[in-house]
C-alpha cells in the first residue's frame, strides 16, 4: 500500500494510477479515495496520472485526534503533491474536497497547480449569516452531529439518500451504491467525522477565491440537497476570475455515481484543453 507522511507523522493512503500530466482527486465527506475510482480509471485510461488519497480520519488512512481544520488539510495536500513529484496538476474538488483546493491556492499559491475543478463543492461558503443568506442555518449542522452521535450508521443511512438523490420518484443509483457508501463511511473515525463536518459548513473559503489564478471548471446539480448550489457554486463561479459553470439541471450532490458518464465527460474535456 502506498502512503504519504505528513509533517504531523498522519499517513495518507494514495492510489496513483496511469503516465503522464497529474491530476489529483479530493474526495468527499464522508467517503474516502475509492469515491473516484470510476472517473479516475477513464483519466487514467486517457493518458493521465491519477494521484487519489484518502483524507486524515478516513478510509486507509491514519486516525489522527487533531488536524481536521482546512489549513492543515491544505497541508497535506501539499504532502501529496510533494512527495508524489506532481507538477502542472490539475486539482478536483469534491465536494468537501473543494474546501482543500480553495485554500490550498491561497495557502500555498497554488504551487504546482495548472487548473482547478470544484464538483458539487462546498466552496465558498455553507453557512448562513447575515452576509451570507442563501446559506444553511447552524440548527441544520447540528442536528446533523446529534444524529451522528446517537446512531451513526442509522443517519448514514438517510444522509445517502438525499447525497444521491433517492427518493420514490426517482432512484438514480441502485441500493448496492447506497449501502457501499454508508460502508465506506463507517470506516473513518468518528472523531474525523464530526470535526470534518463542522469544517466544511462553518469556514468560510470567500477569502480564498482570489487567489485561483487558473482556469477553473465548477460542475453542480441545481437539485443538490446536501450543498445547495446558490450558495456554493454559483457564487463560487462569481467570485473565481477564470471560471466557468456547468449546472445539472436537477442533479443531485453525488454526481460520481448519478451521473458518472456526463461528469466524466466534462473532467476529460477540460483536462485535455
Amino acid at each position: 500500500m502506498n502512503f504519504i507522511t505528513t509533517p504531523d507523522q498522519t499517513r495518507l493512503y494514495f492510489k496513483d494510477w496511469g503516465t503522464g500530466r497529474p491530476v489529483i482527486l479530493l474526495h468527499g465527506w464522508p467517503l474516502s479515495a475509492d469515491s473516484w475510482d470510476d472517473q479516475a480509471m477513464a483519466i487514467a485510461d486517457a493518458g493521465f496520472r491519477v494521484i487519489s488519497y484518502d483524507r486524515r480520519g478516513f478510509g486507509r488512512s491514519s486516525q489522527p485526534w487533531t488536524g481536521h481544520d482546512y489549513d492543515t488539510l491544505a497541508d497535506d495536500l501539499a504532502a501529496v503533491i510533494e512527495q508524489t513529484g506532481a507538477q502542472d496538476a490539475v486539482l478536483v474538488g469534491f465536494s468537501m474536497g473543494g474546501g482543500e483546493v480553495a485554500r490550498y491556492m491561497s495557502r500555498h499559491g497554488g504551487k504546482s497547480v495548472s487548473k482547478a475543478i470544484l464538483v458539487s463543492s462546498v466552496v465558498p461558503y455553507m453557512l448562513k449569516t447575515a452576509d451570507n443568506p442563501d446559506g444553511t442555518d447552524q440548527a441544520v449542522f447540528d442536528k446533523m452531529a446529534q444524529g451522528m452521535k446517537e446512531d451513526r450508521a442509522k443517519f448514514f443511512a438517510g444522509f445517502f439518500k438525499d447525497f444521491f438523490g433517492v427518493s420514490l420518484a426517482s432512484h438514480p443509483v441502485s441500493d448496492e451504491v447506497l449501502d457501499w457508501a454508508c460502508s465506506v463511511s463507517m470506516q473513518a473515525s468518528l472523531k474525523a467525522t464530526l470535526a470534518c463536518a463542522e469544517s466544511f459548513s462553518s469556514t468560510d473559503f470567500r477569502g480564498d477565491l482570489p487567489a485561483f489564478k487558473v482556469p477553473t471548471l465548477i460542475i453542480h446539480g441545481t437539485g443538490d440537497k446536501t450543498v445547495p448550489i446558490d450558495a456554493s457554486a454559483r457564487a463560487a463561479a462569481r467570485g473565481i476570475a477564470q471560471s466557468t459553470l456547468v449546472e445539472y439541471d436537477g442533479a443531485p450532490h453525488g454526481l460520481q455515481a448519478s451521473h458518472k458518464e456526463q461528469l466524466t465527460r466534462d473532467m476529460l474535456a477540460f483536462i485535455r484543453t
